[in-house]
């Protein structure tokens, strides 16, 4: 409740005036209710107050039952009617909770909650109360124990809080934002922004929440994304209270007046259905407080602070005959609050005192409250005392409660082993400098350790945790942890770290020694990463994703199959989803489902990554399968759409992914409405069961597959919303089964544990004596480990431990559209014959392919890892062998695995989030030739995107038909950049700088010159790539860029499309050409290019000795050309051109490359001279430029 404009006189309560309160009754209290009653020395009531025998209830109409003192003299903040049992719990201002029990208010518990501010707020779930206080959230059981105490920052001043769910929770306040609050792991999981501060009072509906400010607006929000969708400005001055049912809002509050803040006596109502104030409603009493209590109308209760309640109709007339008074203690009501049964009122008042109204002689709070847990009575007193010094003295007379359970000191000591402690090894230090005399040892104390202070680990622990350091540590600049972690390292967020000169030096080749290519992870939403590489790794979709073009400017799918060539590609360096990445944020719909993380959010692992990859997972098979039923292509891209699977209204992922479905929905009275839909996934549903039954994931996958479920919908034949049966019936199975495992709390996580640990007990039970121990591999098994040549007969008991999951699974279609799933093995072939034969029958077979975990480490936040089952054709192009293996993807950490790593869910740590299983023979079902999309026309003339452009400003002249280049031309590429993120850095305790998170560049300029011909040395292309991001820093003095250069309103140049240039330069690398350039490497890298190295003439390497500097290309250009280049700022015209001409003069100084040793004198002499000149070029007195030079004059002629 908002308590500006209400007794100024309340604010004076202090937390130092409660603990001194006198016994001598208050002033204001009347006596009358304070009969019998005792108040200790501390003036608090020992007892509750006595309710008179005589009290007449009429049944209906609402009179007083109970009065109570909760705590003299201290007033009353909040009361809230318990929603499980027959409690009602009052807060008080000195930050006291009280509860009491059934309708006789009988006092049940009483205990501090703040020892300095007032309760806010009291909200009752299943185990538990929570109070809110200013900048405090304390859970605490119904008997005072806390459980936990969740400190808000100080600056923090919240009111009110929302449970939305049994495990989330909103907290508002006077502060510009509201939080959210997992309750299962007590931590922050989002911060909503809201632009009227001042959120005292929420509530909530199956369409929106509402928030109510301090200003007197009420906000409508969405409920998952928390946006505002509408808002009431219902008060001038200030919010008091309102309340929400069906499809009105009431809403009371303070006016400005020319002498401050007045109650207004006009109630504000609303209709939530066209969204606009209806007739307000005029009352007779000062509104303070409002609630609905719908018994049979959708009356209102409204009650001020000097005790009168009115009752009325919302959209009626207010009557004075409908008012009656309550009677409180002090001068002012402080809370009000319903029971859910609506038969029960409490009101709480400024002097401690509690009434409870009801419209029934004996009451309940709720229509099914369970029973209440009451304390035991004590049995001290009753007990005789105890003589320890008498020896004789029975232990007997010591009352120990009788049990038919076994005791723990029954525990036979067969079944129990020592486990002693071993000592910690001697510190190096000391053996290095001990001393010996006779047989013993003397050596200074290093002070590595406290005093006294040595610490001990169980042995079970240490082989535990020795058996997770299998990856050692990258040798270059990393340091071993201080502490061990349950995570096994391999499994551990992995980070890049930056030297000088970037990710030269770094070792990728440590984390990686397979030819398949890692994803880099500094980049802004990149926990996709591993979703990347499981759509990588089905073979139809790589093929079919690299077929796809279009002419959308960002089309997942086209990025998507770029990212896929830069992956074929490489011969195991890690690649980058820049691009990718970059067209998946401008997506609105990525925005709206909550899936692009900011920097902060995504660095300290707030957001639930598990409910992030599985929202993803959903999103990219959506937004694929929509990119590619788009078959308009324009004349540039032609050769895009010839796929075979693509037909009008439908797509290749659709035919990969879609699962057709009939949705039956059986209403009560008969009538049955079949509607036909598609899937591109599907969620598991668990059942609910504590039991420890068994269940096979085949049983829990056909219940999701097949869910039937009761839920109100609408019936044609009824006219009106009828309890419905919904159930699934499946017309078509996907080729590709996908699964997300929605284990986001931990029931769905226990029943994981309770199955795996089942089927654990089964598979011991089944093998008998078979099984080892442990299992070593030799060097010759690594190849074996998971293909079917090399199942081993005797499994050992760790690849047994924590699988529940089955390697493949068997579907039939019945006839009477029913499906038959179970848990298939190898050697089920025997018995049902090979499943390419059912599949005539409708019988299928499905491999797990993949499986995407969330790994759960506190020091990181977590990561996302997949285990990839990577088959024979990639094995193929890579390595050229034929066999299976699954691997462990952990951005650009790869390494092999054996097959049962990837099913085994230990769920302290390691949780199973989305599963991908295809079918067998999958790949025999498509054609996996890939046709290059792209052809010569994206190099010809085309349209700037620039409206200020004029011909007078081109700089390049187009390639002619009789130009195109061939394999092996020449081709001098430059590219200038502008940054969009500065880079992260520390400064060390010595002084030097560590880079955390290099900058984030974005390509602006992109020019190709022509290499040979009449025309050599001029450009034909070069373009400005319009962004639509946000640019920090344009570069100027070293790219050339200014603002507004990549603005298509007010940019002269010739402004083009990312994908534009990017389609101009891949049809160059596919053609064969050769570039010729300086610093190739970091351009490719940052316009996000594979190239392979036999096309790249990079200028930098080509003028460089080992072990030595690399020379800029700006001294090369003074030292071999007698050119001054680069004078005020940088133009990639110029340096692509000087670049081809430093190359001609390699050529030249080499004879072609035949002869080394001479070109190894002039290196010298280069380096010399540079050494001599500090690396600077002398300035000229009257610097010319290349610009005009006689062969950029043929440029500007042309």
């Amino acid at each position: 409740m908002n308590f500006e404009g209400l007794d100024p006189g309340l604010a004076e309560y202090a937390p130092s005036m409660h603990s001194a309160l006198d016994p001598v009754l208050d002033a204001h209290l009347n006596p009358s209710l304070l009969q019998n009653v005792e108040l200790d020395p501390e003036g608090v009531a020992l007892e509750a107050l006595p309710v008179q025998e005589s009290v007449h209830i009429m049944e209906g109409v609402y009179s007083e039952l109970h009065s109570v003192v909760a705590e003299v003299g201290v007033p009353v903040s909040v009361s809230h009617f318990d929603l499980h049992e027959e409690m009602l719990w009052v807060g008080s201002h000195g930050g006291h909770a009280t509860s009491f029990f059934g309708p006789a208010l009988e006092r049940y518990s009483s205990f501090q909650v703040n020892g300095s501010d007032d309760i806010r707020q009291i909200q009752s779930l299943e185990n538990g109360i929570l109070f809110l206080t200013k900048n405090n959230l304390k859970y605490m059981a119904r008997g005072g124990l806390i459980i936990f105490d969740y400190l808000l920052d100080e600056n923090e001043d919240m009111h009110s809080l929302l449970l939305t769910d049994s495990s989330t929770l909103l907290i508002g306040g006077l502060q510009n934002h509201i939080l959210e609050i997992d309750l299962n792991t007590v931590q922050e999981t989002q911060k909503y922004a809201v632009e009227t501060p001042g959120v005292t009072i929420m509530r909530q509906t199956n369409r929106f929440f509402f928030c109510g400010h301090t200003s007197g607006k009420v906000s409508l929000r969405d409920l998952r994304t928390f946006k505002v969708e509408h808002e009431f400005d219902a008060f001038s001055g200030s919010l008091s209270d309102f309340d929400v049912h069906g499809n009105l809002l009431a809403a009371c509050g303070f006016s400005s007046r020319l002498t401050g803040l007045a109650c207004d006596r006009f109630l504000k109502v609303y209709d939530l259905r066209m969204m606009r104030a209806i007739t307000p409603l005029q009352v007779h009493v000062d509104p303070a407080f409002l609630r609905f209590i719908p018994t049979y109308t959708s009356r209102l209760a409204i009650i001020s602070q000097s005790g009168q309640c009115q009752f009325c109709e919302p959209t009626g007339l207010a009557n004075p005959a409908d008012i009656f008074h309550v009677n409180p203690v002090g001068p002012l009501l402080m809370t009000f609050d319903v029971s859910a049964s609506k038969q029960a009122l409490a009101f709480g008042d400024s002097e401690g005192c509690v009434h409870l109204w009801t419209d029934s002689p004996e009451p309940s709070f709720n229509p099914y409250s369970r029973e209440t847990e009451f304390a035991l009575p004590c049995l001290v007193d009753s007990l005789p005392p105890l003589d320890w010094s008498q020896d004789l003295l029975p232990l007997s007379l010591i009352p120990v409660p009788l049990t038919t359970d076994t005791l723990l000191s029954d525990w036979p000591a067969a079944n129990s082993a020592p486990a002693p402690r071993r000592a910690p090894p001697v510190d190096a230090e000391i053996l290095r400098t001990m001393k010996k005399v006779g047989f013993i040892g003397y050596a200074p104390n290093p002070r590595t350790r406290l005093r006294n202070q040595i610490p001990y680990r169980l042995k079970e622990s240490d082989s535990e945790f020795d058996s997770f350091s299998q990856v050692t540590e990258s040798p270059i600049g990393r340091e071993e942890e201080p502490h061990l972690h349950m995570v096994s390292k391999k499994y551990r967020k992995v980070t890049i770290k930056y030297s000088k000169l970037g990710l030269e030096d770094f070792d990728f080749k440590h984390y990686n020694k397979t030819l398949f290519a890692g994803l880099e992870p500094h980049i802004p939403n990149a926990y996709c990463n591993c979703m990347i590489q499981v759509l990588y790794f089905l073979e139809p979709v790589r093929c079919l994703i690299q077929n796809h073009l279009c002419q959308k400017e960002f089309c997942l799918a086209c990025e998507l199959g770029f990212l896929f060539h830069m992956l074929d590609l490489s011969r195991g360096d890690p690649c980058q989803g820049n691009n990718f990445l970059r067209a998946f944020r401008t997506i609105p719909e990525a925005s709206a489902l909550g899936l692009i993380l900011a920097d902060s959010d995504e660095a300290s692992g707030k957001g639930n990554l598990a409910r992030l990859i599985q929202r993803w997972n959903r999103f990219i098979l959506t937004q694929l399968h929509q990119d590619m039923q788009e078959l308009e292509v324009p004349q540039a891209y032609r050769g895009a759409g010839g796929s075979s699977f693509c037909s009008s209204g439908d797509s290749v992922i659709g035919h990969l992914f879609s699962c057709e479905m009939e949705n039956c929905s059986l209403c009560r009275c008969g009538s049955e409405t079949v509607r036909a839909s598609s899937t591109l996934l599907f969620t598991l549903s668990y059942p609910d069961d504590k039991t420890g039954k068994n269940y096979d994931f085949a049983q829990v996958l056909k219940r999701s597959i097949c869910l039937e479920q009761n839920t109100q919908a609408w019936c044609d034949n009824c006219e009106k919303y009828q309890p419905t049966i919904q159930t699934r019936n499946i017309r078509h199975l996907p080729d590709i089964l996908v699964i997300n495992c929605e284990v986001n709390s931990s029931k769905e996580a226990d029943f994981w544990r309770m199955q795996a640990e089942v089927a654990f007990k089964m598979a011991v039970k089944k093998h008998g004596g078979e099984i080892s121990k442990n299992k070593e591999f030799a060097l010759a098994d690594w190849k074996e480990l998971g293909s079917p040549e090399g199942v081993l007969v005797c499994p050992s008991i760790e690849e047994l431990k924590n699988i529940w999951l089955p390697f493949s699974i068997r579907m039939k279609m019945t006839k009477n559209k029913g499906l038959d799933v179970c848990n298939w093995t190898d050697g089920d072939e025997v018995q049902w014959g090979p499943a390419r034969a059912e599949e005539e029958h409708g019988v299928y077979v499905y491999d797990l392919m993949a499986t995407v975990v969330h790994i759960l480490d506190s020091r990181t936040g977590g990561s996302l890892v997949a285990h990839i089952k990577v088959g024979e054709t990639y094995h193929q192009r890579k390595e050229g062998v034929t066999h299976q293996q699954w691997y462990l993807f952990n951005d650009f950490l790869i390494e092999p695995i054996d097959k049962h790593e990837a099913v085994q869910f230990d769920m302290n740590w390691k949780v199973p989030a989305i599963l991908y299983y295809v079918k067998r023979n999958l790949n025999s079902r498509y054609n996996l030739n890939i046709k290059n999309p792209i052809e010569a026309s994206v190099l010809l003339a085309e349209a700037s995107l620039a409206r200020k452009q004029r011909k007078t400003h081109t700089t390049f002249i187009p390639l002619m038909l009789n130009e195109m280049p061939q394999v092996g031309d020449l081709v001098g590429l430059d590219a200038e950049f502008v940054t969009l993120n500065e880079e992260e850095a520390e400064l060390r305790s010595d002084g030097t700088k560590s880079t955390i998170k290099p900058s984030q560049m974005s390509v602006a300029r992109i020019t190709c010159v022509r290499g040979q011909g009449p025309n050599e040395g001029i450009p034909f292309i070069d373009d400005y790539i319009s962004t639509q991001e946000q640019v920090v820093d344009y570069l100027t003095q070293y790219s050339g860029i200014k603002p507004g250069d990549l603005d298509a309103k007010i940019s002269s140049k010739h402004l083009t499309t990312l994908k534009s240039t990017y389609l101009k330069l891949r049809f160059l690398i596919d053609i064969g050409v050769k570039f010729v350039g300086h610093g190739l490497q970091k351009d490719f890298r940052v316009i996000n290019l594979m190239v392979p190295k036999d096309q790249v003439l990079d200028t930098v390497y080509l003028f460089h000795m080992p072990r030595k500097r690399m020379i800029s290309l700006r001294f090369l250009a003074w030292y071999f050309l007698d050119l001054k280049i680069q004078g005020e700022t940088h133009d990639s015209i110029e340096d692509a051109r000087t670049a081809l001409q430093l190359y001609r003069k390699y050529l030249e100084l080499s004879k072609n490359g035949t002869e080394p040793e001479s070109f190894h004198k002039v290196l010298k002499g280069l380096y010399e001279k540079g050494r001599k000149m500090d690396w600077k070029v002398p300035e000229p007195e009257g610097q010319t430029s290349p610009k005009n030079a006689a062969v950029f004059s043929s440029v500007l002629a042309l």
